[in-house]
């Protein structure tokens, strides 16, 4: 039987919609904020060749999928260049500490002020990743020839753009995530990949009319676009309900409450799409290094053992894309209990008088969770391996005839994030909507009350 609020969802309609006044500036909100990136997309660094920097995009490789995630910034070398990649690595690495040192454990027991305080921290951790970050760049850029004028004073101003960018960003996405709709950080990145699709479009079908790619290639190409966006669109919808049961109080005066029963849906990807983002972070850190480490050229890997180590992790070899597989699964293995703690989970059904059915209270609670939630992250490990690593597969097998836009924008993780952002904000637009549903019942149960 559907609940109160699938059945009012089931109900919603456009008038619902134009009536929810809130939703409407939190959306326009939102939207503003996107706007005001996208400009930011485009205002450059200053001092650097952007025609020579725009070439070295076009080969395809590290530069593509850096170019993808910040929207076109990297092949423009604008401020938000490095997009909200710090922030996302700080959050993760708080996150895991979080899990192993005490004094961030009692913080994030400490309610609202705690989390205030470890946000602070994820700032401060921002900063230096994005400093670290926006030198390596400044260094690449000038072992590529395209600064104007290299030397400390063009590191130093790179260095203080990017990272203010970077912080900018920040604030944007904390700003939609208070004020508008969706989780800020998210929309970013959402934007920026969403924002390449029409070239990315253009650039087939032009390269079809060209004869470079032909008529079967780009079928199949539109084919592994909807398949894989649709089984994303499954799993990331699909569920393992548990029931959970509460039993009747007596009170006072004969009456008596609960005897209720809900479920506590657990999802099959329970850590989305942070696992394949670090694992491709790890593995392209690399590649961001080693030439400037090595002292070599932009996109050159040298000579020795640390040329060999290179050549064998470079974009799409046979010992990238298997270290890749292996590293999305153990990160959904060691982010899941970070984001869902069985023990947390059942300590919290037990004070509210809770229980599974046929599972004690306690312990016996917190293993049968913990037995369920490493089967289910078993099979979304598999899942979000499969999703990232097959479009990767497919294009290293096609030896360079798919573009490096497209072949950008068909993988698997640019997928992942794009339908896991659209479900996420229509969920939270569909919310908006519902509580906009529940105060308009309870203004006209008033009204009929007083009417009375």
């Amino acid at each position: 039987m559907a609940s109160a609020s699938e059945q009012l969802a089931a109900n919603m309609n456009l008038g619902v919609f134009a009536k929810a006044k809130e939703l409407q500036q939190r959306l326009l909100f939102t939207l503003f904020i996107l706007v005001v990136y996208r400009i930011g997309t485009y205002v450059p660094v200053p001092g650097v060749n952007l025609d020579q920097i725009a070439a070295m995009m076009n080969q395809g490789g590290l530069g593509d999928r850096l170019n993808l995630f910040s929207g076109g910034a990297v092949e423009r070398m604008a401020i938000f260049a490095l997009n909200v990649m710090p922030y996302i690595s700080a959050s993760i690495i708080m996150t895991l500490m979080k899990g192993s040192i005490g004094s961030l454990k009692e913080l994030d027991k400490d309610g609202e002020q705690g989390r205030k305080q470890i946000n602070q921290y994820t700032r401060y951790l921002t900063v230096f990743l994005a400093a670290f970050q926006a030198y390596g760049v400044s260094r690449f850029i000038e072992s590529s020839g395209a600064a104007i004028s290299p030397g400390a004073f063009f590191q130093a101003s790179t260095v203080i753009t990017l990272v203010g960018g970077t912080m900018f960003l920040m604030w944007l996405g904390e700003q939609v995530t208070a004020r508008g709709v969706g989780n800020g950080v998210s929309l970013i990145i959402f934007a920026g990949i969403v924002a390449e699709l029409p070239k990315a479009i253009f650039q087939a079908f032009s390269l079809n009319q060209r004869g470079t790619v032909s008529e079967l290639l780009l079928v199949f190409l539109i084919v592994l676009f909807v398949g894989l966006s649709m089984l994303i669109v499954y799993v990331e919808r699909a569920q393992r309900r548990l029931l959970v049961q509460y039993p009747k109080r007596q009170m006072a005066g004969g009456k008596s409450f609960g005897g209720e029963s809900s479920f506590m849906p657990l999802k099959l990807n329970t850590a989305g799409v942070i696992p394949p983002i670090f694992a491709s972070s790890l593995l392209l850190l690399p590649a961001t290094l080693g030439p400037i480490m090595m002292g070599n050229g932009a996109g050159t890997t040298g000579s020795g053992i640390g040329g060999t180590i290179l050549a064998l992790l470079a974009y799409g070899s046979p010992v990238y894309l298997t270290l890749y597989a292996i590293l999305i699964i153990f990160f959904c293995y060691f982010y899941v209990p970070y984001v869902f703690k069985p023990e947390d989970v059942a300590d919290n059904l037990r004070k509210n008088g809770g229980f599974l059915p046929g599972i004690r209270p306690g312990k016996r609670t917190e293993e049968y969770l913990s037995y369920v939630l490493s089967r289910l992250t078993f099979i979304g490990a598999v899942y979000v391996a499969f999703v990232c690593v097959l479009p990767e597969l497919i294009i290293a097998r096609q030896g360079g005839a798919i573009p490096p836009s497209v072949a950008m924008l068909i993988g698997g993780m640019s997928l992942l994030i794009i339908v896991s952002v659209t479900l996420d904000t229509v969920a939270q637009i569909q919310s908006h909507l519902i509580a906009h549903q529940y105060e308009g019942l309870i203004k006209k149960s008033r009204m009929r009350r007083r009417n009375r």
